[in-house]
Formats: C-alpha cells, structure tokens, sequence
C-alpha cells in the first residue's frame, strides 16, 4: 500500500468541533463505535486462536512442519476474512448491515495497528515502553470512536452543519467557517473524519490538507530557554538576557474545594456496581454529571493557557531549548504527582515542538543529565549537589548569587548557542553533553555498602575521571552568550 505524503507547500492539521446529534443520530453514533469494538474484539480473537492453538500442538509433540498455520493480521487480510464471516458470524449477522463498513475498518485498522506494535516490541524496532499483546476493549470501559476515510464527509456550506456516511447531517456547536472558507477556496481538502465521544460531548475531527505558508517569527535570531516548574510554570531567559517568569495558573488545585465537595455528594448517592448489577440512581447520575462538568472545565482552561504560552514562545523566538524531562518517573513522586500534571510538562514539549516547525524555527532537546541547574551561568562552575529546596544559586567561584531557575533558563540558552558550534546539547543535532561531572550518569551512593569492598562505593568500583573529589569544578568549556 502506498504511503501517504502531503503536497509541496500544504501539512495536515485537524478541525475539531462539538457536535448536537438528535436522540435518532446519536443512537446511531453509539452503535458505529460499537461495532468498531466488536470488529476490534473479533480481530484479536482470530488472530490469538492460532497461536493458542500451536502453543498446544506444541504440547501434544507435533512436529513444526505440521502445526497450524499463523494466522496473518495485516488490514485487508483482516478485512476479507471479516467481509466473509460477518454474513454467518451469530456475534454479527443481525446487525452488521445497520452500520457503515468504515465502522468495522476502523475497529480492524485497530488491531492490526496493536499487532504491528506488539511485534516491533518485541523485536526491539520500537523505542518507549514494551507493548503487550491486544487485548479485548471492554464495553464499559472502552473509547468511543469512529473513523470515515470514504463516502460523503463534507461541511455544508450554511457552517453550521456537517454531513457523515450513514450519520447523515449533523449541526455543529459551533461554526465550522473556518474549514469551509479554505474548502471553498481550494487551499485545502478533507482526508478523513473521526467521531469520538469524549467528556459527555460527542466531537468530529477533520483530517485536513491544508495549505499553508510559514508564518515568520519577530525575532528569528534570537533564542530562549525556557525551564518548567510547579511553583513557577515556564522562566525563560533569551539570548539578550531578558528573562520572563509565566505564572503556574494552577487550575486544578483552583477547583480542588469545588471537586471535594461534588466527590462526597457522589459517594453518597446508589451508584453503579458490576459485581451485582446494581443500577445508579437517578441523583447519582446527576451528581456525577456537575463533579464532570467541572473536571471538564479544568482540562480546557489548562489546554488554553497551555496553548497560548507556546504560541506566545514560537511566534517570537528563531530557536526554543527545553529540557528532555522525565515526567513518567516525576509523576511517581507522591507529594508532586498532582502538581507536575497539573502544569502539563509533557504536553508543553509537544506542543512546542510541532508549532516550531510550523514556523520553521528550531526546537534543541538540552540532554536529561545536563546539570542545567547547578551550573554556573556565568563562569561555568558545577556544583555537586544543589538539593530541591535550595530554592537561590549561589556560586562558590564567582559572585553570582540569582534564582536557580532564572540560571537554568540562562543554561538552557547558552546551550542553543552551543549547539550551533558544535558544542552544546541538541537531541535532534545529534551533538553531545558535556560531562563537567559525570552527570550523565547515577549519582554514586554516599555511603558504602556492606559487602563493598576497599575502594568500591555502593559495591561498584567507579571510573577513573569519578574517583577525583566532588568539590566543585568548571567545565571545559563554559557554555555562556553574557
């Protein structure tokens, strides 16, 4: 199958709107996410039997040559063996007809998509976390979604409407004249459209090739570093030595008092219970809904500033330096999960670095052990240890005492100058970190093990270059534009 690749001068964005399906649409909707899952379902169930099935000819002493045959899971496999059983199939032969077919690929595009993934991982072809084999969606838990790529995806021309195969015309929440402007004027096209139910609203995502001329940045020489936190969302330091503190706008905790009091009302009304059928209450239907109104609130409020900080940042700086930051590991500390996820660490990364190239301007990844923080910003002197709470940088060779997250920014800028010498940290220049310490690498234990032996620390002997004292030293080469 030929891969898809976009025009000279057009990229592919998403237009996502809310929806108002009338009760008969909206049982419609149900059902095409419905039979995605169960088409999902059917797929990995096919497939996984023919493993279950050599795994016990196996047992029984079988030769090789003579077990079941695998069964393949690439898309149209999928689709012809399902086009065949779903006229015979009891799970499908009533009801399959009600539906569009696009229902069914998606929920097949699915699992073949989770086969790939489970393969790559295994074969050590997939970068991130090992992937498990698919397993089943439950229909209490599952995603509601539904993707078209064929039949008639259009938006009409009133702005208020769009129209979906088998759906027929939706009204829109909102005005679509944005969409329909370009469409009208043939700068872009509609590839597909995905239905999702999400925060008690259904959505429609248009997958769009669209035209679009890069949007020239005011200061494209200029470059900031910007450095995340909880108490203070983003410092950012720029190559003239300008540095901006963007407050944490701490929407969660904001409605915190709110979302208690809401959790209790829940928890004292009949709700739901699998175990023994219980069925919730009608007030505790009603409860749930306000605590979910708020919780919905409080993602969209996060998601405006979040998107308005980084277009504030990729509409005026030429190159952006964020640190690789380790937020899976941050988030299981206890005392600041709620915190860090709560500022959006993870999703301020990518937001910068899709918009930056929108822009054509430059996103530098500082590397996960550059000692941004205990780095002198002025002369380049490392400290060994600056714990959490020291919340000011004091140098021990210059007299520079600043906030330590003003001079992690100040690092952070110097390291986009550095990168284009060659010297400094870049994840996507292949460049590499200076070691000033060793800080690429685990701090050794303070303290000796106690079956180390003479000369090892922790049980491990270490490297010559860390066998020196951990006094402070200065880097071979000061990373510093002051």
């Amino acid at each position: 199958m030929k891969k898809f690749s976009t025009r000279p001068g057009f990229v592919v964005q998403a237009y996502r709107y809310a929806l108002d399906p009338n009760a008969a649409t909206e049982r419609k909707m149900f059902s095409h996410c419905g039979a995605a899952r169960a088409s999902f379902n059917w797929a990995v169930t096919w497939v996984e039997a023919s493993w279950w099935q050599r795994n016990a000819e196996e047992s029984y002493g079988i030769p090789e040559t003579e077990l079941t045959d695998w069964r393949p899971w690439s898309l149209p496999a999928l689709r012809k063996t399902f086009n065949e059983a779903k006229k015979t199939d009891p799970r499908f032969a009533g009801w399959w007809e009600e539906n569009s077919k696009e229902a069914y690929s998606t929920g097949l595009a699915n699992a073949a998509a989770a086969f790939d993934n489970y393969a790559k991982s295994k074969q050590g072809k997939r970068k991130g976390k090992r992937v498990g084999m698919p397993r089943r969606k439950s229909k209490h838990r599952a995603r509601l979604a539904c993707r078209f790529t064929t039949g008639t995806i259009r938006v009409e021309p009133d702005r208020r409407h769009v129209t979906l195969p088998r759906l027929g015309t939706i009204r829109a929440h909102e005005s679509t004249r944005k969409l329909e402007r370009r469409i009208g004027n043939g700068t872009a096209r509609i590839l597909s459209a995905t239905i999702r139910f999400e925060r008690g609203r259904w959505f429609v995502s248009f997958q769009v090739e669209v035209q679009r001329e890069l949007e020239r940045v005011a200061r494209p020489q200029a470059m900031v570093g910007v450095d995340l936190g909880v108490k203070v969302l983003a410092v950012m330091a720029d190559s003239l030595g300008e540095i901006r503190h963007i407050p944490n706008p701490k929407h969660y905790d904001t409605a915190l008092e709110v979302l208690k009091r809401l959790s209790r009302r829940v928890s004292r009304r009949r709700g739901p219970d699998r175990r023994t059928g219980q069925k919730p209450s009608q007030r505790w239907i009603k409860a749930n809904e306000q605590r979910n109104r708020v919780h919905h609130r409080v993602a969209h409020l996060r998601a405006d500033a979040l998107h308005k900080l980084t277009t504030t940042i990729t509409s005026e700086y030429g190159t952006v330096v964020v640190e690789d930051l380790n937020v899976a590991g941050m988030l299981r500390n206890r005392r600041l999960a709620r915190k860090i996820a709560d500022a959006g660490f993870g999703e301020i990364r990518r937001q910068l670095t899709y918009k930056t190239k929108r822009n054509g301007c430059r996103t530098v990844v500082a590397n996960r052990w550059y000692p941004s923080s205990k780095t002198c910003s002025d002369c380049g002197a490392v400290k060994a240890k600056l714990p959490l709470h020291v919340r000011v940088f004091d140098c021990d060779v210059c007299p520079l005492v600043m906030d330590r997250d003003e001079n992690a920014a100040r690092n952070l800028a110097a390291v986009a100058a550095a990168c284009m010498t060659g010297t400094g940290v870049a994840g996507d220049q292949g460049a590499q970190a200076p070691k000033p310490r060793g800080a690429d690498q685990k701090t050794r234990a303070t303290c000796l093990s106690r079956k180390a032996e003479a000369g090892r620390a922790g049980g491990t002997r270490l490297p010559h270059q860390r066998q020196k004292e951990t006094r402070d030293r200065t880097q071979t080469e000061a990373l510093s534009l002051w």
